[in-house]
């Protein structure tokens, strides 16, 4: 054998498993031994044979996840290697904490566990940062298998006790703030608070004070002093939730306290020091925002330390069945409804869905199910009656079709609803419905004027100027443009 040759232990209840990793950590260049238990493994490791270890987490005679503190007692130095068909968050998050350097889940790509080797043997030598682990029992904060899901889990396992600020992207209703709870439930600011907060949902006036706090006499009606987010959060985790929609003058304050982790309340004078972790979330696209010159581009990118995209329900269709059975018992335990399920037929159409709400839009059909229906299987004719009614989607650019005034308005409040339910809705309906209105109104007068910007301005009653700007702001391209 050659004495440069790593030694790699692999340990998975299944044969097939055991000899596809063999033969490619063998043309890998590596040494393989390989067993089917953990306690041949745990032999293995206190001899201080391997200089790496994969191991699954189901095996006959004991759990992977338990046995790696053992390891990690003896051998702190060793690198582990985690591989489970439990591909859930509370998995990876448990590999992490209990000290495995990778969690991958079944089914696993060759090539990437080649190359995870390869990472984990060229780092130095050291221990892995250890965390104490999560309550036994706990629910899961994410449900679904899908790949997309499984990359989500990975990321949030690796930034569970860290710092670092995160900027989660994705469409209402995809569970962003579930995400920021999973990262301070899960990581070290654990035992702080959580505290939310909603742009949208704040009057633009008010917004500062909401955040920072505002001293007694800071304006008419401040008869008291009152502690802001930012004070409620002091040692645990903020989570700022579209954060597309705060004004600029709370941006710069927002960025002062990222960059000094102080800030000054409305009418005060002191500086305030925080400790706490920021989570920010958006449905929107920062970087227009920044282009068009409504977001500040270095709050963003001291926000954008770590992007985090959440994939909308149509892309994890898969995962509809797992998630519609923990609705309908969640509607069973906590809200007293029937159990229900559903039709294989009825589970296919789901699946067929674009899901406008995304999950939030499917627990609501579920708990609507579970509420107005006697029987205790759904049919495949049920979930059709259901979804003729949801809202639907805005019909595509250059597509041709055309909507009234009163279908748009009608379709933005449907489309809110089936998301939110009967929350009260966000305000910017104005803002929203004119800008679907003036886009295409422009871009047919452009096109009808063959882009000659000044004929359109007149066609439209414009100042040349206001056109500009507005061309700008809706990010509208001009194919045949003429400088004006």
């Amino acid at each position: 054998m050659n004495s440069s040759m790593s030694v790699i232990l692999v340990a998975d209840d299944d044969r097939g498993i055991r000899t596809v990793l063999s033969q490619a950590l063998t043309r890998a260049g590596h040494e393989v031994r390989s067993t089917g238990t953990a306690s041949t493994l745990w032999t293995w490791v206190a001899d201080g044979q391997g200089d790496l270890v994969i191991t699954d987490v189901i095996m006959p005679d004991e759990n992977g996840l338990d046995l790696i503190p053992r390891i990690k007692k003896i051998r702190p130095d060793l690198r582990i290697v985690v591989m489970s068909a439990q591909n859930t968050l509370l998995t990876a998050v448990k590999a992490t904490e209990r000290g495995a350097f990778e969690y991958l889940p079944k089914p696993f790509d060759l090539n990437e566990v080649v190359n995870v080797v390869r990472r984990a043997l060229s780092l130095p030598r050291g221990p892995l940062p250890e965390a104490p682990d999560p309550e036994e029992g706990e629910r899961l904060p994410l449900i679904g298998r899908s790949p997309a899901m499984q990359d989500t889990y990975r990321t949030l396992a690796r930034l569970m006790n860290t710092d670092l600020t995160v900027m989660i992207n994705g469409e209402s209703g995809t569970g962003k703030e579930l995400v920021a709870r999973a990262l301070h439930d899960y990581g070290k600011r654990r035992n702080g608070p959580f505290v939310a907060v909603n742009m949208a949902a704040i009057p633009r006036d008010l917004i500062e004070s909401e955040l920072f706090g505002h001293e007694r006499g800071a304006f008419t009606g401040a008869h008291t002093r009152v502690a802001g987010r930012f004070e409620q959060a002091n040692g645990g985790t903020l989570f700022l939730d579209e954060i597309g929609d705060m004004p600029l003058e709370a941006q710069t304050r927002l960025l002062r306290v990222l960059q000094e982790s102080e800030y000054t309340a409305v009418g005060g004078q002191r500086a305030i020091r925080v400790n706490l972790r920021i989570v920010a979330a958006t449905h929107r696209d920062l970087r227009q925002l920044v282009h068009q010159g409504l977001f500040r581009e270095d709050l963003y990118y001291r926000l954008n330390v770590v992007p985090l995209r959440l994939p909308p329900l149509r892309e994890r269709s898969e995962d509809i069945p797992e998630l519609i059975r923990h609705f309908f018992t969640q509607a069973a335990e906590t809200d007293g409804l029937p159990l229900k399920s559903l039709e294989p037929a009825a589970l296919e159409r789901l699946k067929r869905h674009r899901w406008p709400g995304n999950v939030r839009e499917l627990e609501n059909l579920a708990r609507r199910l579970a509420a107005l229906y006697s029987q205790e299987v759904i049919g495949v004719d049920v979930i059709e009656a259901e979804l003729s009614q949801a809202a639907p989607l805005p019909t595509p650019e250059g597509e041709g079709g055309t909507e009234s005034l009163s279908a748009m308005v009608d379709r933005h409040l449907r489309h809110y609803f089936a998301a939110h339910g009967d929350a009260l809705p966000p305000p910017g309906l104005h803002e929203r419905i004119s800008r679907e209105v003036e886009r295409p109104m422009i871009t047919l007068c452009l096109e009808a004027t063959r882009g000659n910007q000044i004929r359109a301005a007149h066609l439209l009653g414009l100042n040349r100027n206001t056109l500009r700007k507005k061309i700008r702001d809706l990010d509208i391209q001009v194919i045949r443009g003429v400088k004006v």
